[in-house]
């Protein structure tokens, strides 16, 4: 599990900003909360995966939980999967041209929908009862044309979001940053998110505690929830 450094210095300086306080999310509306789980999927998770990140096996538990008491106060869970485009990688060149050929078609067949290492870590409950998944073909589950991910949240009136998934500092945090600028009100778990290294997943922390979301651990929202 990531060893959590928030910045001592940001910590004291927002509590002082804010009036003594450092959260600015202190109770939970099951009935305008979701909980976004991003690309808990083989192809990050599974070891030897195509882009496997080790920690994200390690947060599967806290995803879990999280997912459970999300459904038991009767709020959403939303299951994103990294999916790449079929047929035709320009519509992303700039992305793709990071690879070589033979990678780019090789990553692209990996998240290709119904492929081993598109589908979700076997770990991970998803009650298809209850719990919604979307395909998400950018990084960031917000920015125009990636999903209707947006469109979902505000028809059923959701107004704030939890985030957890891999990996932190990619994905994870560019929906965090757009959901905030899009007005949602956004908690990033701390120990529900995974990425390459403690420096890395760290530095978003302290990224999002700054200025985009609440950072809290499984044990705080699961509380909240509660």
């Amino acid at each position: 599990m990531h060893k959590i450094n928030l910045d001592p210095q940001l910590v004291a300086r927002l509590t002082a900003q804010r009036g003594g306080r450092l959260h600015t999310i202190d109770r939970l509306d099951p009935r305008n909360t979701a909980h976004i789980v991003v690309d808990m999927q083989n192809g990050f998770v599974e070891p030897g995966a195509p882009v496997e990140v080790p920690l994200a096996r390690e947060i599967v538990p806290n995803v879990n939980r999280i997912s459970r008491a999300v459904r038991a106060a009767g709020a959403a869970n939303y299951f994103v999967q990294f999916t790449t485009p079929v047929g035709d990688l320009t519509s992303w060149s700039s992305f793709y041209s990071r690879f070589t050929q033979q990678d780019a078609a090789l990553h692209q067949d990996a998240f290709t929908p119904g492929a081993h290492h598109w589908q979700l870590w076997p770990q991970i409950e998803f009650d298809a009862a209850q719990d919604r998944a979307l395909d998400k073909l950018r990084f960031g589950a917000f920015i125009p044309g990636t999903c209707d991910l947006d469109a979902q949240l505000r028809a059923r009136g959701i107004d704030t979001l939890i985030i957890t998934g891999t990996l932190t500092n990619c994905c994870c945090e560019s929906t965090a940053r757009d959901a905030m600028q899009l007005n949602y009100r956004v908690i990033f778990a701390s120990d529900a998110n995974a990425a390459l290294s403690d420096a890395e997943h760290n530095a978003t922390l302290n990224n999002m505690l700054f200025l985009f979301a609440d950072v809290r651990s499984t044990d705080e929202i699961v509380a909240l929830l509660g």
